[in-house]
């Protein structure tokens, strides 16, 4: 294909068991370009406020994006997005692997999927031609089985995203996984591929990207060639779990569902002692160089490389957050889930959270199906898991999630489960890094550490530049504790950069501050495929308009200002560790947050962004009833 979009979409209506291809205008493609912003376009426009999220009404929008499928490392990423059965609100999720630019080499520039199915269904999707077929004999089987089946049917090559049992059985921590270890995470968006009755979505194509700017694109990849030090890069040597022993030694590494900040096996569980033990080779992405990804091997519990491995989430969602030392039953943890095709944070969380009702009497082993549930326990760790998967015994009462679990435990449960929107804290401590403690409360589909960039990268700034976010205008050092107006100032104007990266293509661990693939090289990397005279901040509007667009749907769905909050447990102090006495203050944090609301020109009492801001951003066709003119 000529440029960065293939110029269609697949529109599946599986209600009517229909295809058609549709093609959006240049302008569209110019105003929300692709991933987070497109998808979330293409929902404010056609799904009614109110619906139900499992139910044939919800729309699932898959949408490659500009830099999809470029052999640029770092540009694989494609998003998923749809009314969200775990918080009721706006959800999404990115994925990298394999599967987004095949879909492009397909024909395709993303999917939308309306209605729901009789029977189970699965689509594939070759050189430009698409059909609906039966899935029966797919439907609860774990998802290597399902991969090795569709391949066999279809093309030894093909690239298979699926929901897997998890997502069939209407679990609200299901994911949906690509090549079996690239997962488009949180939200549920499993079940709600489950609830169309869509087993998975199988792709080969063809055809390949051909850039506007050939000679342009040659000099983006014979820069990267130039200053990425493979030989020197932690990411590639120790993976995403690099820093567990540094986190630790700092006081914020999640430990006993964030009682702790430091856990006394953090070397057995960090990507130092995997590399040293379990690890059989580093995966990666497409094209990609950094190849950040795990392949471990644990013969004596099951454990394969066809799974992949253990990411830094998973390390400590499976680990450190449930006091489990184990990197053996970490990694059978993490192969379970993905078996099962579930959200291994929020499922560790929500293990974590029994396990602390547990220890203070609320629940007991009768409620547990027997289990001691206590921190530290691997067994218990994985039997349960299981059954999460499985929806079995207090598996199904678990498989809801922790918020809306604790609610039917009662007892003074409701106080142990760490939620925002419902859904549970990922693997990083806002009281150790104060500016996350706004992406958490703030990130439209519930707490996501992948809203902006992390407080220690602000403390990196320098006033004479050669920092990654320079080309943003950030050049005061700021320390992580910090949570001040100048804070503020930071984490909004790299926020937006974050929300660019999930609309067209780059991934957040190649991206600044990891300055890999930086904010220069990312502007470069678009004029040259697009062959537009664009700039930064006409990206960065594009990041701007895809927040805000996220903003809107939760305020359809009746989300406030309140709903932008911490759980308490982030107000309370360390009581131990170098952070002894540390909280996240309620009064700075309500202070901070209103600022931020100003800056994104959010209305303090409605939460609604005003008709200004959307008019500005070009989308006042998403203005609240009765704003405007």
């Amino acid at each position: 294909m000529q440029g960065a979009f293939a110029g269609k979409y697949l529109r599946v209506n599986l209600t009517e068991g229909t295809i058609a291809a549709e093609e959006f205008s240049p302008l569209t493609y110019r105003m929300f370009m692709g991933g987070a912003a497109m998808a979330a376009s293409i929902l404010l426009r056609e799904l009614r406020p109110g619906v139900d999220p499992l139910g044939p009404e919800n729309i699932m929008v898959f949408a490659t994006c500009p830099l999809t499928g470029i052999p640029l490392s770092g540009t694989t990423r494609f998003s998923v997005a749809a009314k969200s059965p775990l918080t009721d609100g706006y959800g999404e999720g990115e994925a990298g692997g394999y599967w987004g630019p095949e879909l492009k080499y397909a024909g395709f520039d993303g999917i939308i999927v309306t209605g729901q199915a009789p029977k189970p269904v699965y689509l594939w999707i070759m050189d430009g031609k698409a059909e609906l077929r039966d899935a029966a004999h797919l439907w609860g089987r774990i998802s290597g089985d399902v991969q090795d089946i569709l391949t066999a049917e279809t093309d030894k090559r093909a690239r298979i995203l699926q929901c897997g049992i998890a997502g069939e059985r209407g679990n609200l921590m299901a994911n949906l996984v690509n090549e079996l270890k690239h997962f488009n995470g949180r939200s549920g968006l499993g079940a709600v591929m489950g609830s169309k009755r869509l087993r998975a979505i199988a792709v080969r194509g063809h055809d390949r990207i051909e850039p506007k700017d050939k000679e342009g694109l040659q000099a983006c990849l014979k820069w990267f060639r130039e200053h990425y030090k493979r030989d020197t890069d932690m990411l590639h040597k120790f993976g995403t779990s690099r820093n567990v022993m540094a986190m630790s030694a700092d006081g914020i590494l999640p430990t006993r569902n964030f009682l702790e900040g430091q856990f006394e096996y953090a070397k057995e569980i960090s990507g130092q002692t995997m590399a040293e033990t379990i690890l059989e080779h580093e995966g990666t992405c497409y094209a990609c160089a950094i190849a950040c990804k795990r392949d471990v091997n644990v013969p004596e519990l099951g454990v394969t490389v066809k799974y992949g491995g253990p990411e830094y989430e998973t390390i400590g969602s499976g680990g450190s957050v449930c006091g489990v030392g184990d990197l053996k039953a970490i990694a059978k943890f993490h192969q379970i889930c993905g078996e099962y095709v579930m959200d291994t944070i929020s499922v560790g969380m929500t293990i974590a959270w029994a396990m602390e009702c547990f220890e203070k009497g609320i629940l007991t082993a009768a409620d547990t199906d027997g289990l001691d549930l206590r921190f530290g326990n691997a067994e218990a760790l994985l039997t349960l898991t299981e059954k999460i998967g499985k929806r079995e015994g207090f598996g199904d009462l678990l498989a809801l999630g922790s918020e809306r679990a604790a609610k039917r435990v009662g007892n003074g449960a409701e106080e142990y489960a760490l939620t925002v929107k419902k859904q549970e804290l990922p693997m990083h401590e806002p009281r150790g890094k104060q500016g996350l403690s706004l992406a958490y409360a703030t990130a439209p589909a519930g707490a996501d550490h992948m809203r902006a960039p992390h407080d220690p990268a602000y403390a990196g700034f320098h006033p004479q530049g050669a920092h990654a976010l320079e080309p943003l205008g950030l050049a005061d050092p700021l320390p992580k504790l910090e949570l001040s107006p100048r804070k503020v100032r930071a984490f909004y104007y790299a926020s937006h950069w974050w929300a660019l990266c999930s609309c067209v293509g780059v991934c957040h661990l190649a991206s600044a501050p990891g300055n890999v693939v930086g904010i220069t090289l990312t502007v470069n990397a678009m004029r040259a495929v697009t062959g537009w005279d664009t700039s930064l901040w006409e990206l960065i509007k594009v990041g701007e308009r895809s927040k805000a667009m996220a903003r809107v749907f939760n305020c359809r769905e009746g989300f406030t200002p309140k709903d932008d909050r911490l759980p308490r447990r982030m107000h309370e102090a360390f009581t131990s560790g170098p952070l002894a006495g540390v909280r996240v203050e309620p009064e700075a944090f309500q202070r901070a947050l209103r600022l931020y609301h100003q800056m994104e020109g959010w209305d303090p009492e409605t939460g609604w962004p005003t008709f200004a801001k959307l008019a500005e951003l070009g989308i006042e066709w998403a203005a609240r009833p009765g704003d405007g003119w």
